[in-house]
Order: C-alpha cells, then structure tokens, then sequence
C-alpha cells in the first residue's frame, strides 16, 4: 500500500490511512506500506537548501529532503500501534533500499525484503517503509529518487516481497480517459495496459511516475491505482473497490481501440531554416542538445526540393526552450542555417490504445475531425500504440474534448 503527500498532509489523515492498513490486515494480509512526506513538506525541505545556499551540495539536499518521509513512516507507526496493530518504521538505508549515487535523482538497484518478510510470519508485523529514499551501498550516504519517487518505491518493494498487488491510494479514484477538469464527461477506466499506462504517464497524465510503471512491467507487479479519501469502513477488503489496475495486456479481455488522451502543455517548438541538406547535420543540431541535457521530443524534417537545404522542427520542453534557442544559435557555424524560429505557445495532445495495432486508419480519423474544427497541426509523431500532434495551445481543450468524443471515450 503506498500513500502520497495529500493522503498524509496531517495527524487526521494519517489516522484515516491507519484506518485503511487496518482494515488490509484485519482481511488477513500480510501488508507493507509506503509513504510520501506531508502534502508541501518536500517544497518546504527544498525551499530551505536553496536558502541556506544557491549552491549547495547534492548529497547533503538528499540528507535534507529525505526527512519528510521519515516523519511520515514514524508518525504511521505510532498511529498503528494504537490502534493495537504491531507496526514499525524503516528507513531507506535501513531495509536497505540500494541504489545509484545520482543525488536527486537515483535509480534503485537493489533492495532486501528478507526482514520484512520474516516478520511477517513471526509477528504479523506491518512495515512502514519511508519512500523516495534509499542509500548508496559504497559511499553510505542517503539518496532521493527524484519528483513521484515514493512510486517507484512502493512497485519496487512490492516486487521485491512478491507482493500479490501494489495499491497506490491518491488523491483521485483512478485513471481517467483524460483529464476530468477538461471534459467532465471522462471515464474511469477499470483496467490500463503496462505499455499504454507508460505513455500516458510520460505524456502528460499526473497519476503515476513513469519508473514505477517501468518497474511494474518489468517485475510484473500489479499496480491497483485507488482513492484514500473513500470512507475505510465502507470498503470491502475481499471484494474489488473502485479504481484502475494496471496489467499485463493479456490481463484484460475487451480492449478498446483507443483507451485514453493525454496533453502537454508543456512544450516548445523550435524550427531551423533552409539547412544544407548533408550528412552529418542532425548530429551537429541535436549533439549539443544533449550535451546541455535537453531532451528533444518531435522531429520533423521536410524533403528538400532543390536537394542543398531543408527546413528541421523539433519540440523541448517549455522550460528548455530559451536554452535552447542559445544553444543552437551558438551553433550556426558548424550546423549551416538561415534564419531560427520558435514558438512556446504550442501544446502536445496524445491519443493512446494497444488497440491500435490492429486497427488502421485511427490516425486519420483524428486529423480530419481537428480540421473541421480549424485546429491546424503543427507536427505528428506515430508509434505503435499512440500518435501525438503539436497543436497551437489555444486550442488543446477544443482539441482534448474533440478527439475525446470522436473515439467514444465518453461512453461506457
């Protein structure tokens, strides 16, 4: 069982989440939970290291930051106890939860879930793990997982105990066909494939980190996305509560052709004017990109007419978008090319289905209904399972609610 920062903001909440251990463990589970810090408390953490210095050195923010979950875990222990549960708290380096050294943003490689596990079966013990944290093995220092960490603490945990499911409880009762505040009419959705779940996720859709969807598919571990804020009592611990489970494709037997859409509006476009049109180009472009840790996204290359120069698009995200422009435009030597243009106005919207791989023309389908309403399409990437198109901004919900109603997604 995982909880985030909103379903711990404070003691009255945590009494709920106890509420909720409880009544797992009264079913006859053996459970383990993790948690987030308290809602803001992370930010708040922060805030202070880059007050304390601009500066400052990596390893001791982790050592700062870190902290929350540790007030979390202790705190939901003590709230068990009383309620007369046997319960401890451990910390990232205590289980211990290995990981890379890259302060702010680890990757786990290992954990040891013996200790849990046997205390399971001694003393019917539930362990109250601290997320987002873990230690690195050779220099013994404290590591975070970087932003949604807790998440792919709990699906790795999970994996590690073999646990029969991983239920992220959140603030919203599951995944949505897209997001309900831009169509009210979105659906929950019962069952959500691996795959499908990780474009969502790394398309713009909050729910869960995009590692701890790579974990679940990877170690095959059920990922149950639930509501916290549903009363405890009212749930039935042996029955299946409200929420959206992510499985393996095989998992689930109506597959629609179109599961959900997701936006971004966190996007920048970038386009490069009449380029010669020679080996080696791209890589004068997009090498210094990556050497100032850019991730570029759509790339789009227009056939050269006269067969000399052709005109290159590629989007970044919003907050690179100024770095950019400089990055390139120090490059224009080397790279050869008329004139820079660029626009932070844009929006990425995706259209995501396994279903799509066995479906044609689901594609043009979206291009025609954007036409008749006027939405000019600035670029589209494919892949199997879903397509995107860059779009100006202005239009991403006329976009989201059209594409929603085209493919049905409104309907159960």
């Amino acid at each position: 069982m995982k909880f985030g920062g909103t379903s711990v903001a404070d003691i009255e909440r945590i009494r709920n989440v106890g509420r909720h251990v409880k009544r797992e463990v009264d079913a006859g589970h053996d459970v383990a939970v993790v948690v987030s810090a308290m809602a803001g408390k992370t930010n708040e953490l922060v805030a202070w290291c880059r007050e304390a210095s601009p500066l400052h050195d990596a390893r001791e923010y982790d050592a700062v930051v870190a902290s929350g979950e540790q007030v979390t875990a202790g705190l939901l222990a003590v709230v068990l106890q009383n309620m007369g549960l046997n319960a401890r708290s451990w910390l990232g380096w205590q289980l211990p939860i290995l990981t890379s050294h890259a302060h702010g943003a680890a990757r786990i490689l290992d954990i040891n879930g013996e200790e849990i596990v046997k205390r399971f079966g001694e003393r019917k013990e539930v362990a109250v793990i601290a997320g987002f944290q873990g230690i690195h093995k050779e220099t013994g220092r404290i590591t975070t997982l970087g932003r949604g960490g807790s998440d792919t603490s709990a699906v790795a945990v999970a994996a590690t105990i073999r646990a029969d499911r991983c239920d992220i409880y959140t603030d919203v009762d599951g995944v949505y066909t897209t997001d309900p505040r831009v169509v009210p009419k979105a659906r929950r959705l019962d069952k959500v494939a691996f795959e499908e779940m990780l474009e969502l996720a790394s398309l713009g859709a909050k729910v869960l980190q995009v590692r701890s969807v790579e974990l679940g598919m990877v170690h095959k571990v059920k990922i149950f996305v639930r509501s916290s804020f549903e009363k405890p009592e009212d749930i039935d611990p042996h029955g299946t509560p409200p929420g959206t489970l992510i499985c393996d494709e095989e998992d689930i037997v109506e597959q629609q052709v179109v599961t959900g859409i997701a936006f971004s509006k966190d996007e920048a476009q970038i386009s490069i004017r009449r380029v010669q049109d020679k080996p080696g180009v791209a890589a004068a472009i997009f090498g210094p990109l990556a050497e100032a840790n850019i991730n570029v996204d759509m790339i789009v290359q227009n056939v050269s007419a006269d067969g000399k120069t052709t005109d290159l698009t590629f989007t970044v995200p919003a907050g690179d978008y100024q770095r950019s422009m400089d990055v390139i435009g120090k490059a224009k030597e080397t790279i050869g090319f008329e004139r820079l243009d660029g626009a932070a106005d844009v929006a990425k919207v995706s259209v995501i289905g396994i279903g799509m791989r066995s479906h044609a023309g689901v594609a043009a389908q979206a291009f025609k209904a954007l036409a008749d309403r006027n939405i000019n399409i600035r670029a589209i990437t494919t892949s199997e399972i879903k397509f995107s198109v860059l779009i100006d901004a202005a239009y991403t919900e006329l976009a989201v609610r059209t594409l929603h109603g085209l493919y049905g997604l409104d309907k159960a």
